[in-house]
């Protein structure tokens, strides 16, 4: 097979050096210094499994990719309603789409769009949603410096058909992952394993960039913890509407959280960095299906609006410095 990864930032990077050390026929695209460091000097990958370099090939524009059988959505959440349009002309006959995205996804409902997270339907008129394989990532890697990935912990990521049905398609994509290193279970409840991740993420990302706070200095605060666990009851009960059964309980996510350690959520990370945070797809779609399912969300609507407005003057001041 064919891969393309769409997005060839940290994890995307890191899936697409991991295979390009496998064998696999598998070509980057990105963008900025990193793209011009990865074209010019390949991809570095410092890990605690060991540190490696490839030279895949590296691509400034998509359409040098030619003709693909599966592509990796590499970008943040809110970086898809610009990419999308973008991939919709390397789609093939049986091109596979494989999102990689935190939150919830754009393809989740089949019968209405989630604005927060496909604003006016672009991703979902861009790559029809029969095409996707779910993913979710479980591990961490960042871009240190240009061309160069630091892989710091993990190395899972689950497939699933969002039917639940078992195919050939993510059989295939899961032998070339697991052959490049990485454990990669295909599960028939990955509706659930997106909301088992959601749980947690609605809570400890947007606190932890209120607060600078890691995951265990969260679950330990006595008052943080209270919030924590108010905003997953809230989230538990969105799920249960849309008649989502959790297999994990509150006190379970949260004692996960805190095994972790200390540990930085990705949306702390971006706000450090002065990246856009993946907000909308992670707290802001719960909010926005709160309301539609009439479920009161006070302590997430709360937590989500402040987080809202201090990526707001966040990005205020960053411009003001420019």
């Amino acid at each position: 097979m064919k891969f393309l990864i769409a997005g060839a930032g940290a994890i995307g990077g890191y899936i697409g050096a991991k295979m390009a050390r496998a064998g696999e026929d598998v070509t980057l695209f990105g963008r900025g210094p990193h793209l011009k460091a990865m074209q010019e000097r390949g991809v570095r990958v410092i890990s605690p499994d060991g540190d490696f370099e490839v030279r895949p090939k590296v691509i400034a524009n998509l359409e040098e990719a030619g003709p693909v059988d599966v592509i990796f959505l590499g970008v943040k959440a809110h970086g898809l309603t610009h990419l999308a349009p973008r991939v919709k002309p390397l789609l093939g006959e049986c091109t596979t789409v494989v999102s990689t995205q935190n939150g919830l996804p754009w393809w989740y409902f089949s019968d209405f769009c989630l604005e927060r997270v496909d604003p006016g339907g672009v991703i979902a008129a861009s790559i029809d949603p029969r095409r996707v394989v779910a993913s979710i990532v479980y591990f961490s890697a960042d871009i240190i410096e240009p061309g160069v990935i630091r892989h710091t912990e993990g190395n899972r990521i689950s497939l699933g058909e969002p039917d639940g049905s078992r195919s050939d398609r993510c059989r295939a994509i899961a032998e070339a992952l697991i052959k490049a290193g990485l454990r990669c279970p295909v599960t028939s409840r990955i509706r659930q394993e997106i909301w088992v991740k959601i749980l947690g993420n609605v809570a400890f990302n947007p606190i932890s960039a209120l607060t600078r706070a890691t995951l265990v200095q969260m679950a330990r605060d006595p008052e943080v913890s209270k919030l924590v666990r108010n905003i997953m009851t809230e989230v538990e009960a969105v799920a249960a509407k849309l008649g989502v059964e959790l297999p994990v309980s509150i006190d379970q996510r949260i004692a996960g959280a805190e095994k972790v350690g200390e540990h930085k959520t990705s949306m702390l990370q971006d706000l450090e960095a002065g990246r856009p945070l993946e907000l909308e797809a992670v707290a802001g779609v719960i909010v926005e299906l709160g309301e539609r399912l009439c479920v009161p969300m006070p302590h997430t609507r709360a937590v989500y609006a402040c987080t809202k407005l201090l990526e707001s003057t966040s990005a205020a001041t960053r411009s003001e410095r420019t």
